[in-house]
């Protein structure tokens, strides 16, 4: 029984940072298309955005097998 929960705790885990990418990519996006000369400063800004998004992903993972 531990396992199931675990397993739906590492879905959960993934859902959250999922949006939160689909939502960070849109926006920068939706920026560049506002702004064209903005788009190295705002595709740099997008990737640093993405990768603590993604950190906060593994961390939820790696402390669900920790406990």
């Amino acid at each position: 029984m531990t396992g199931n929960i675990a397993t739906v705790g590492y879905g959960l885990a993934a859902i959250g940072p999922g949006i939160g990418i689909g939502i960070i990519v849109g926006k920068t996006a939706e920026a560049m298309a506002r702004q064209p000369e903005l788009r190295g400063q705002l595709q740099t800004t997008m990737f640093i955005g993405i990768a603590f998004t993604e950190i906060l992903t593994l961390l939820a993972i790696v402390t669900g097998f920790i406990f």
